[in-house]
């Protein structure tokens, strides 16, 4: 695959110091063995995922990459270390293929993302000590392994940036190569080094060193023209195509327009989602190269173009990485499909030889009475022969003879061994008898191998029967599996209802139920969300949600006692699951209600809320043992949705849902199971589903 120029890297890093300067890192991954993905909450952006792939790229991406269950050692450093911390640069290394992140947590770290050769991503501290490397390497000059000082490999190449007439005199001066080759392994790579003898007019293939004095300077000149656009950020990313795509180029935008309309039905959303697909995999296929900037070296050729350079990357290295995610798991599933056909074909194969063995057995038994009165005279004069002491191979000697000789009785002889077996010639075909039984006992031993061979029949039916049955259902599974494998989906930023922003669920009897997720939601929820008819809910112990009960114009005096008591029970067994009680893995939790007023952020005398925590004056209304568990699945509220709540809120909703509880399986395993199970034409994600479960572990509860 290729890896990023360094004009590539200029221009990403150009665009990522845009985006995430400021940001705040969250959660590192590691999908395979040379890739991290970082992702980074951006101010007026949100989540941000950006993909390093030591040697091969850096960018950020909109296409989720499934990670193992158990992380390794690597990111699991990097949430340790980084989690929390702020960037605060990033920049690339003296124009070449390296990357510095620089961030800023309690102390300073910098992140070298090395791009040249295998790559490296490595974890420094603020003294340039190496924290931990993604690959352990030695070189002469070079330790990179944990509490070593990082060095940088020797500067090599040129800046064409800042380049001087006076640094290219020496460059060729001192060239034993031609001028492509010399422009290429210092710093501009084969493409640009083209461009830029493409744009001088100079025959590529001189010696460098015979050039003159104006040949230098025109090929200066192509070089600052070459890199102009880079030095004014006047970048046109692109995909080279090697062909032109067959599916409409406009389609990407007609989704992406289309993904804004709120009132999208199921089937549009399906096919938004083929369609994304069907792009994805023509720019697999057809995709040569990407570019920050046009050049004409590809004029000749059909281009995609792309509003940054970070988008452009995404799409041509994720589509080519998901073509071969998908082709090695359909592959697995391919050899999991031959397996049964290799059976269901040599099944096949042995009951045509039972068919062909009754046939064959049959017939030869057949013929031993057809001619029986030829057969008869043979064997009594083999017999006689025997009884006059003569061996078995002066007999088969002698009916040889009598063959060759024209007598008709041993015209039917092919052969006789040593042991007696005698071999017939009799209406083209060949059959073995024993020259010492009778034609009856050896018409028998045949007709007996053809009922042996019809008995077999029936359970080679059976099996070919149940071989087909299991092939089928193998068929069938691999065709779902591949559906779901084939493209991961595009991860879009959904436009969320300012209620989804926070834990949330419409109770049975039509009311909104809102929570925090954080210390600021729960400021949020309390200080703009609870109104003076509102009720306010708490689970009994530190860390839970302010949950608000928005009973908007429906005061508490108009509520019966059932509806109400229905309501303060989903309530709080909400409040309870989304609290520390899930993680801790209680199977119950108290919790207690009372009246907005009775809520304040003003502390008692000499002591101190922290965000998101509250006074409770007056009575509070306990409800003891709310239990610990939640169903998951989609209801159409403001629009199809997904929803985490009570189990009577989900079935007055929705049939198809998922319950779970406190358990010991990580939830974005659970996750998953609950996607496959109730996602209805890709109307969520697996991000979706993460976001609306509780904090910690959980087991899905199985009928």
């Amino acid at each position: 695959m290729k890896s990023m120029s360094n004009v590539d890297i200029f221009t990403i890093v150009h665009e990522l110091n845009d985006i995430l300067v400021g940001s705040r890192v969250d959660k590192s991954f590691q999908p395979n063995k040379d890739t991290v993905v970082m992702r980074f909450n951006a101010k007026g952006i949100g989540r941000v995922d950006l993909v390093l792939e030591s040697g091969v790229r850096i960018h950020k991406t909109q296409y989720p990459i499934e990670n193992p269950l158990i992380p390794p050692s690597f990111p699991m450093l990097l949430r340790k270390r980084l989690k929390g911390a702020h960037i605060t640069s990033i920049n690339q290394h003296y124009f070449d293929r390296i990357v510095e992140i620089k961030m800023k947590k309690d102390v300073s770290y910098t992140l070298i993302i090395e791009l040249f050769a295998k790559g490296n991503i490595i974890l420094l501290d603020e003294n340039n000590q190496i924290i931990m490397p993604l690959k352990r390497k030695l070189w002469s000059d070079r330790d990179i392994s944990s509490k070593k000082e990082y060095k940088y490999p020797p500067k090599k190449g040129i800046n064409p940036l800042n380049l001087e007439i006076n640094e290219l005199y020496d460059l060729f001066k001192n060239s034993d190569d031609d001028i492509i080759r010399t422009l290429a392994k210092n710093g501009f790579g084969h493409i640009y080094s083209e461009e830029i003898l493409i744009k001088s007019r100079i025959n590529k293939n001189k010696v460098a060193k015979s050039l003159d004095n104006n040949e230098i300077s025109i090929i200066f000149d192509s070089i600052n023209d070459v890199f102009k656009p880079l030095k004014e950020r006047n970048f046109k990313a692109n995909i080279v195509l090697k062909e032109k795509l067959e599916i409409d180029t406009n389609k990407e935008e007609k989704v992406n327009g289309q993904k804004e309309n709120k009132n999208l039905n199921e089937d549009s959303n399906k096919n938004l989602n083929e369609n994304e697909k069907e792009l994805q995999r023509e720019i697999a296929k057809k995709s040569k190269d990407v570019i920050p900037i046009d050049i004409e070296f590809y004029k000749q050729f059909d281009k995609k173009y792309y509003g940054s350079f970070n988008e452009a990357t995404d799409e041509f290295y994720s589509s080519k990485i998901n073509a071969e995610i998908s082709s090695t798991k359909e592959n697995v599933w391919n050899k999991k499909v031959n397996k049964f056909e290799k059976r269901l074909k040599l099944q096949e194969e042995t009951l045509k030889d039972f068919e062909n063995t009754i046939i064959l057995s049959k017939t030869k038994g057949d013929i031993l009475y057809t001619h029986y009165s030829e057969i008869e005279n043979l064997l009594e004069t083999i017999k006689t022969a025997r009884e006059n002491d003569y061996p078995w191979i002066d007999i088969g000697k002698i009916l040889k003879k009598a063959k060759k000789d024209g007598l008709k009785e041993a015209q039917i002889v092919e052969s006789l061994d040593k042991l007696g077996n005698l071999i017939l010639d009799i209406e083209d075909m060949k059959i073995l008898i024993d020259s010492k039984e009778t034609i009856e006992e050896n018409a028998e031993i045949y007709y007996e191998k053809a009922k042996k061979a019809k008995r077999k029949i029936k359970g080679a039916l059976i099996a070919i029967k149940n071989t087909k049955a299991q092939l089928k259902k193998m068929e069938d599974k691999r065709a779902i599996e591949i559906e779901k494998i084939t493209s991961p989906q595009k991860r879009v930023k959904k436009d969320l209802k300012w209620f989804e922003k926070l834990r949330w669920f419409i109770s049975s009897n039509g009311i909104l139920v809102i929570g925090g997720r954080d210390a600021n939601s729960n400021e949020d929820i309390v200080k703009n969300h609870l109104d003076n008819n509102d009720l306010y809910l708490h689970a009994d112990l530190h860390g839970a949600p302010s949950v608000a009960i928005k009973l908007g114009e429906t005061s508490q005096e108009e509520l019966d006692d059932e509806n109400k008591n229905q309501l303060l029970k989903e309530s709080a067994i909400f409040g309870a699951s989304f609290s520390s009680a899930w993680g801790n893995n209680y199977g119950s939790q108290d919790v207690y209600w009372t009246n907005p007023n009775q809520v304040s952020k003003s502390p008692e005398s000499g002591e101190f809320l922290p965000k998101g925590s509250f006074v409770v004056r007056g009575k509070r209304n306990h409800i003891r043992g709310a239990d610990l568990k939640i169903a998951v699945g989609i209801v159409d509220y403001q629009g199809k949705k997904i929803m985490a709540g009570p189990l009577d809120a989900l079935k007055a909703h929705t049939k198809n849902y998922v319950i779970i509880r406190p358990g010991y399986e990580k939830k974005e395993k659970i996750a998953k199971e609950i996607l496959h199970k109730i996602n209805e034409n890709n109307l969520i994600t697996l991000d979706d589903v993460v976001r609306v479960l509780p904090s910690g572990k959980c087991e899905i509860i199985r009928n």
